[in-house]
């Protein structure tokens, strides 16, 4: 059953998928955007609008929270420094998913995920 779930399974194993999402967060945080597959973009946009959100109050225990959760100095530091003060008036909605097309090699629909 489903009750209660947050994140979908994405027909991986929890450590994989954290893992994936994990990865993906990090890319968008220090890159500006990600392509991937539309379910794993709407899975991503769902972690990386906590981290921001949690990167907006600014204190030290949301700072070790957003970095337990990417494992990454170089992206925490980003996402309280640059990111995070561009977004202060905005109640939520930071990210945008925009579908592609198919990708080439096996005909996957893709997606782009991005800040707003």
């Amino acid at each position: 059953m489903r009750h209660r779930r947050k994140v979908p399974k994405l027909s991986m194993e929890k450590s994989r998928r954290e893992a994936v999402l994990r990865n993906q967060a990090r890319d968008l945080i220090l890159h500006g955007k990600v392509d991937t597959t539309p379910a794993r973009a709407k899975a991503t946009q769902r972690l990386v609008e906590r981290l921001v959100t949690w990167a907006k109050r600014g204190d030290q225990a949301s700072r070790r929270r957003a970095f337990s959760v990417l494992q990454d100095k170089e992206a925490t530091t980003k996402l309280f420094e640059e990111i995070a003060p561009r977004y202060k008036d905005r109640a939520g909605g930071y990210t945008r998913v925009l579908k592609l097309g198919p990708r080439r090699g096996d005909g996957a629909e893709m997606a782009r995920l991005m800040w707003v």
